[in-house]
């Protein structure tokens, strides 16, 4: 999928939940890259989990 698609958690390619890979196909980016800055970003202070959390609940699965 090109980027600029809709926000959603795919079905296949996921590690955890799959808002790293939804984040990523949605803006074009590596997902890989998309975890690495996750990992990075629970470095410092800051809510992180807690958005990731959300997002979990609120990003769609793909249909399939």
């Amino acid at each position: 999928m090109a980027a600029g698609t809709s926000l959603s958690r795919p079905q296949q390619g996921k590690v955890v939940a799959g808002v790293c890979a939804g984040l990523a196909r949605r803006f074009g980016w590596s997902p890989t890259l998309v975890r690495a800055l996750f990992v990075a970003s629970l470095l410092l202070p800051g809510t992180q989990v807690v958005v990731y959390l959300v997002l979990w609940a609120i990003m769609p699965k793909d249909p399939g």
